[in-house]
């Protein structure tokens, strides 16, 4: 899917570092960022759901733990 995509000469800028440091086009560089961004995102989610069923589960022990 095309699109346009305007930025201000801040954003430009780093768009173009990533792009040198990743050697690819600034289109590239922009995909790959977006994607990094998703992929980091659901890693912080999974975690912070892991995080919770434990928590729940294990609510006693943790207490417990938690006042030694």
């Amino acid at each position: 899917m095309a699109m346009t995509l305007r930025t201000d000469p801040t954003q430009d800028a780093a768009i173009e570092r990533l792009a040198e440091r990743w050697h690819v086009s600034k289109t590239e560089a922009i995909l790959r960022a977006v994607l990094e961004a998703d992929s980091q995102r659901r890693l912080e989610d999974d975690a912070m759901e892991a995080y919770a069923r434990v928590s729940v589960r294990y609510r006693d022990a943790l207490d417990r733990l938690g006042s030694v």
